[in-house]
């Protein structure tokens, strides 16, 4: 029998090789383990994430810098604040960053995908992913595709993180599958500084990363067929300490992470705005 593919996204991938034991908390123990209050950075990162979606929705002679407000309004996730006066600092931000990103834009001009998903096969892996943009640009020997990431969190991004992130690279070749044509360079768009950090991948160096990719699937799919032979749990899943554990959903049920002080739901907004 051919082993079966491993169905994967990005965050699925990433949560394995961040720490093993948040990987079997999030898609292997069940029921689930429950999860620590919202963090009130993905709630500031989803709604600019969402206004900008609705942005491209709209028709192209309304994609007006006087619509954010109403757009942002409509997406606001309201969880995690520390209380109503950090929530309106951190609108007043989004918004600000909103306005100056737009005017970076060409308002009648349509990404290819807006929040699309793209997927790929390999012999290991069944990956699948929604990227924030995609963007058909001029090349050399004719269109080529951009992978676009909003960016709202740390400062400081650069083409290191670009070049290094695993996911731009599997969008980018899941995207160039499923649109056929290339797709190479991948772009991290930081929002509260309005900086771009890029890097173009090569046919090798995609390779590379994909191959990564696999082989954290095939440690994945190790570890559950011990756990499922029998083998100790904990062992298969190993915690991997780190400065994230503070910032861990499960942290309150890992031994591990319950040593280290959790950080407030708020407290990734208050550092943002101190910075």
């Amino acid at each position: 029998m051919p082993e079966r593919l491993f169905v994967c996204t990005p965050s699925k991938l990433g949560a394995f090789a961040d720490c093993p034991r948040r990987y079997r908390y999030s898609y292997v123990d069940r029921p689930t383990p429950p999860k620590g209050p919202p963090w009130a950075h993905n709630s500031l990162g989803a709604s600019v994430h969402t206004a900008l979606k609705n942005w491209y929705a709209l028709p192209a002679d309304r994609r007006r810098p006087e619509a954010l407000a109403t757009l942002l309004k409509g997406t606001w996730v309201r969880e995690g604040y520390r209380d109503d006066e950090q929530e309106r600092a951190a609108y007043r931000r989004a918004l600000g960053w909103l306005e100056a990103y737009v005017e970076t834009l060409e308002a009648d001009s349509d990404p290819l995908g807006v929040e699309r998903v793209v997927a790929v096969k390999t012999a290991v892996l069944a990956f699948n992913g929604r990227a924030d943009r995609i963007d058909s640009r001029p090349g050399p020997e004719g269109p080529e595709l951009v992978i676009v990431d909003y960016k709202t969190g740390r400062s400081g991004l650069d083409t290191d993180d670009a070049r290094g992130s695993q996911a731009l690279a599997l969008y980018a070749y899941a995207a160039e599958r499923v649109f056929r044509r290339p797709c190479r360079r991948v772009e991290l768009h930081h929002l509260p500084t309005g900086t771009v950090a890029g890097h173009d991948h090569t046919v090798e160096s995609l390779a590379r990363q994909l191959t990564r990719a696999e082989e954290t699937a095939r440690d994945i799919m190790a570890a559950e067929r011990a756990v499922a032979d029998g083998a100790d749990a904990d062992e298969a899943f190993p915690v991997a300490p780190s400065p994230r554990c503070g910032w861990c959903d499960f942290r309150r049920h890992c031994p591990t992470g319950a040593q280290v002080p959790g950080k407030e739901p708020w407290a990734a907004v208050d550092r943002h705005a101190d910075g």
